[in-house]
């Protein structure tokens, strides 16, 4: 099973390019506190050997490997060139990535807290902002209920209105309504009295619906009563303005 290595800090040396790779030196202190009757371990100094596609992949350059904090992952080689690996040990990089600087972090944070803040301070006025709606709400509702909306009635409608009290229902048979005033009664009819007790049977049923049991038979150019004196009587007792008639036929 192959050794594996995982170290952090930054680069105590230049970046050396080479055809597949580039290389630069690293190094890391031993524990403080050693197992008892061991020296404590002292300073390690390490070559990183990192192919050029994943170390183009970090975004480093010569310039900032040497102020970027880096964790390395690899394993222990023996097998490079002395040459070419100055430190103690060399290591075969499988994975490179830069840490985050301490203050960057700290801002982030910073940023993130501020952010949170501004959201709590948001949500507290939309509540405010909500109990002041609602306190005045009901105020509202008070000066309606005081000032309430006069709906205004169309004008057709209110002409409409008394138009349809003013067309009674008239009994079966009736041509026409013509006011009780242009009737003219011949002699005849005026010699004559009607049964009053058929007259009163004719009152309580204009009493009951409101119009004559049956329409007057008159002549339609002359007005002149035909027919139907006892209801004529009825029509004038009950002092109905307009009556039913009916046309009497040409002969």
């Amino acid at each position: 099973m192959p050794h594996k290595m995982t170290i952090t800090g930054s680069a105590t040396g230049p970046l050396r390019e080479y055809d597949r790779y580039v290389a630069f030196d690293m190094r890391e202190k031993g524990s403080p506190a050693a197992p008892k009757g061991l020296k404590k371990s002292t300073f390690i100094s390490y070559t990183v050997f990192v192919a050029k596609k994943a170390f183009n992949k970090t975004g480093l350059t010569k310039k900032s490997i040497m102020h970027e904090k880096i964790l390395v992952q690899g394993e222990p080689t023996l097998d490079i060139p002395i040459d070419e690996c100055p430190g103690e040990i060399g290591i075969i990089c499988f994975q490179i990535t830069v840490l985050p600087n301490k203050n960057d972090k700290e801002a982030n944070e910073s940023k993130d807290k501020k952010e949170a803040q501004q959201e709590v301070s948001k949500a507290q006025q939309e509540v405010a902002a909500t109990k002041q709606a609602e306190k005045q709400e009901p105020v509202a509702k008070e000066a309606k209920t005081v000032h309430p909306e006069v709906k205004e009635i169309p004008v057709e409608e209110k002409k409409a209105a008394p138009q349809k009290k003013q067309q009674p229902i008239q009994p079966k048979g009736t041509k026409d309504v013509v006011s009780f005033d242009d009737i003219i009664v011949p002699e005849a009819f005026l010699k004559t009295r009607p049964n009053p007790v058929k007259t009163e049977e004719v009152i309580e049923f204009v009493k009951r619906t409101g119009h004559l049991d049956k329409p007057l038979t008159i002549e339609k150019e002359t007005k002149v009563l035909k027919d139907g004196y006892r209801r004529y009587i009825v029509a004038k007792t009950m002092k109905m303005d307009k009556v039913p008639v009916v046309y009497e036929p040409k002969e």
